[in-house]
């Protein structure tokens, strides 16, 4: 299985919906608590290539993006595949 690494903040909406569509397909993630100015948020920066948003999803360590993108993957089936499930 793939490891699911996903950078949030509190009150964010998008960060919700991203969550909760992991949780609904019950795959293990790691929630990091990434708010504006953290350490953990510089570090979802970098590793995303500059993307300054959240949430910032990495699967296997590899960027997907954020929360739309997590949902286009979703939708058009590939999720599962990407993710070995």
């Amino acid at each position: 299985m793939a490891i699911i690494e996903i950078y949030t903040q509190a009150f964010c909406p998008y960060c919700s919906r991203a969550v909760s569509l992991l949780r609904r397909k019950s795959l293990p993630f790691t929630e990091i608590d990434a708010p504006r100015g953290s350490a953990a948020r510089l570090a979802a920066i970098e590793r995303s290539g500059g993307q300054t948003t959240v949430p910032q999803i990495f699967i296997d360590g590899q960027s997907v993006g954020g929360c739309n993108e997590l949902l286009a993957l979703d939708h058009a089936g590939k999720l599962d595949s990407l993710l070995g499930v």
